[in-house]
């Protein structure tokens, strides 16, 4: 049965960020706010972890496309190989925000993750999020837990995301109301953006 913690976005509490970071370094499941839709997610070095995210969303773990919630510029640079000066603008001028943006990544990404050579980063524009991220010391896994089928209240809601997911996971943090329009993803591995998905984030970046 998970457990279900509130944290206010102007000021995180940091006993419940304490709480929330020893149950990821325990291999916990976690669901979080962001700046889109709820993420569910658990740390990226925890293999187990990453088993078990994969299966609740049906996935094979070499073939998820599961984007990576770093905290700021400098984190996401851990994980991704050199890139063009040009393309270190459009992410500064964009994060924090709405968007995942697919890089190409470097050595340093989880064994499970290398045969990919891309990962797709996210810096949401919630400062829970990133103030786990920083806390735990290395990004966390982001999936959303939306279904198409879902009913909107059901990913927006935390109330009502807890009923739905408590048995699944290990902890859903409240965060107020979160949104159901997912971020956009920008491919930047090429010459030029390229637009895979629209959501939240302008496509003007």
């Amino acid at each position: 049965m998970a457990e279900y913690v509130k944290l206010y976005e102007e000021n995180p509490s940091e006993k419940v960020l304490d709480k929330i970071t020893k149950v990821l370094k325990n291999g916990g499941l976690v669901i979080y706010p962001t700046d889109t839709v709820y993420g569910l997610g658990c740390d990226i070095n925890n293999n187990k972890a990453l088993e078990k995210v994969a299966r609740l969303r049906g996935v094979k773990l070499e073939k998820a496309n599961f984007s990576f919630i770093c905290h700021d510029l400098s984190n996401l640079s851990e994980y991704v190989a050199q890139i063009p000066a040009n393309t270190f603008k459009i992410l500064k001028r964009n994060l924090p925000g709405a968007y995942t943006f697919i890089l190409p990544g470097n050595n340093n990404l989880p064994k499970v993750f290398k045969k990919k050579k891309t990962v797709g980063i996210r810096v949401p524009d919630n400062s829970i999020a990133r103030a786990i991220v920083e806390k735990l010391g290395n990004p966390i896994i982001s999936t959303s837990i939306r279904d198409e089928d879902d009913l909107i209240e059901y990913t927006t809601d935390p109330g009502l995301i807890f009923e739905k997911w408590q048995k699944h996971v290990d902890l859903v943090i409240d965060g107020g109301y979160g949104d159901n329009t997912a971020s956009t993803v920008i491919d930047l591995t090429q010459n030029e953006p390229v637009l895979i998905r629209e959501g939240k984030g302008a496509i003007e970046i």
